[in-house]
Parts: C-alpha cells; sequence; structure tokens
C-alpha cells in the first residue's frame, strides 16, 4: 500500500442526453482535477437517466462503441489522472444492458470493470416502484482492481444493502470501497448515511460514494450528498444535494489502524448455516 491521494467525488443531475450529461461530468472532474484530485469517482448513470425503457435501449451502446466511455477515456488520460466512471448503461448479447462501472486510468486505459450485481427490484411507499431486473442484466462476478495507493472493491448503488459482498471484497484484499449511486431522495433520507458508515466499519475500509442529486425525468428524485467515509466509519467529505465535488486526502494506512483496533475481519469464524436456509450470497 503506497502513500496518501486526494480523493474528488463528482456529484451530477443527469437527464436524459448523452451528450449534456458528459459535458457537465467533465466541467466537475476538470474542477476536481484543479485542486488536485488524484482519483475522481463519477456517480451512477453519470450519462443517462433515462426512465423510458424504449428511449433508454435506443441511447446505450455496445462497451465499444460506448460514446460516454470514449469522452472519458479522453478525458483522463488528457488529465493523467484515475478516474472511476460510475457506470454506464452498455447493450449486452442477451439484449438486456449491463449497469456497468469502469475504473480508467491516467494513459485512458481501462483498467477494470464491474456489473451490478442487485438489482433495485423495490415498490416505495407513496407509489415509486422500481424493476431494474426487466431492463438490466445483472451481474455475477464480484471485483477488486489495483491502484497506486492499494487496492479497490467495485460496487454500485443497491449492492451496499448486501453486506456479504463488501465483507467478501474486504477479504479479498480491498482497501477502498466505491458505491457509486442514484440513490432514492426517499431512501436516502432513511437510510443513505447509515449503510454507507456500516459498510466501512465492518470492512475497515475507505468507502467512497458519488451520487446524482435532485430532480429528473418522470418525477424520479435523488438523494445527492456525496459521501467519503473513513475506515472507522467517520464521514470525512459530503456534498449537498447540489451538483458539485467534494474531495478528501486519504492516508490507506488507516486501514490498518481501524481493522488493527477491531480485528472482525480477522475475528470471522466460519459455521453452519441454519438448516433448510439458503446461505446469502456475494
Amino acid at each position: 500500500m503506497s502513500s496518501s491521494f486526494r480523493l474528488a467525488c463528482v456529484q451530477v443531475n443527469a437527464g436524459t442526453e448523452i451528450d449534456p450529461n458528459v459535458e457537465i461530468a467533465t466541467i466537475l472532474v476538470r474542477r476536481a482535477a484543479e485542486q488536485g484530485a488524484d482519483f475522481i469517482s463519477l456517480p451512477e448513470c453519470v450519462a443517462l437517466l433515462e426512465p423510458d425503457r424504449d428511449a433508454l435501449f435506443r441511447k446505450s451502446a455496445a462497451e465499444a462503441d460506448h460514446p460516454a466511455l470514449h469522452a472519458l477515456r479522453a478525458l483522463a488520460r488528457e488529465l493523467g489522472l484515475w478516474l472511476h466512471v460510475g457506470s454506464l448503461a452498455v447493450l449486452s448479447e442477451d439484449g438486456r444492458i449491463a449497469n456497468r462501472t469502469f475504473l480508467i486510468g491516467p494513459t485512458g486505459e481501462v483498467t477494470a470493470k464491474y456489473d451490478k450485481i442487485h438489482m433495485f427490484d423495490v415498490d416505495l411507499a407513496g407509489g415509486e416502484s422500481y424493476r431494474e431486473s426487466n431492463t438490466y442484466q445483472p451481474g455475477k462476478q464480484a471485483v477488486i482492481a489495483d491502484l497506486p495507493w492499494g487496492r479497490a472493491g467495485l460496487t454500485i448503488c443497491y449492492d451496499v444493502r448486501f453486506p456479504a459482498l463488501y465483507n467478501h471484497l474486504a477479504g479479498a484484499g480491498a482497501d477502498f470501497i466505491g458505491v457509486p449511486s442514484a440513490f432514492t431522495r426517499k431512501t436516502g433520507r432513511a437510510h443513505w448515511h447509515v449503510l454507507l458508515r456500516a459498510r466501512a466499519i465492518e470492512t475497515g475500509c475507505w468507502v467512497f460514494a458519488a451520487a446524482q442529486c435532485g430532480d429528473h425525468a418522470a418525477g424520479r428524485q435523488t438523494y445527492g450528498h456525496s459521501l467519503i467515509v473513513d475506515p472507522w466509519g467517520e464521514i470525512v467529505a459530503e456534498a449537498d444535494e447540489m451538483p458539485g465535488i467534494v474531495i478528501a486526502d486519504i492516508d490507506p494506512a488507516r486501514v490498518f489502524e481501524a481493522r488493527g483496533s477491531v480485528p472482525s475481519l480477522t475475528n470471522a469464524r466460519d459455521y453452519r448455516p441454519v438448516d433448510g436456509v439458503r446461505p446469502s450470497v456475494e
């Protein structure tokens, strides 16, 4: 694990057209770079938040042809920094869409990618309803990527409600975990801070969560409050509910300190599951 670095989370209010969304994200990435960020994280659905299923398919693209990915790779190369593209809608081979994170290195290469595993199929009080599995192909593989300062686990939004995935990533060597999100305003107000702090406390990892914010098409509302949480569970940077950036200096040594103080990962023991109950999976 290497020396400290400066991490930025970019918060946006994405609309239904790729080009203006990428333009705004680019402006904010440049602003973060001007403030010395070495690693910049973008939210889930950063280039397109399209509620209409047919329109989403028309506007999505295969990975090799994705205009947002091409633009963001060029941006990372120009600025010479690490760029975490929270997620893009990528056409998959089975005819659905993958909600895919990309980690881009400072020469513009894609060094890792991850498809969101857990689908947000939920009916909320007040009439909000989401069925991600009708459109998206769930991922099947947990992913850890190497950075100059340690190892990063890649997750997306609703994954945060499944702690087994985070414990697996930490046990497999993650020092930092990204949770790019488009959290609903209702659930965000109730659960956002406590879930992200809990995942940091349980794993002893730095947790960073770039988020969507504000009002979107078809009445969707997202919570904002992009967070950077240290391995002890303390919030070290937080956005409000408007587009912008938050920045923090990240000391990887804090991972060792937290895990040394409460060694829950090393104290974990194998056990038999309750008879007849299927164990939870990552």
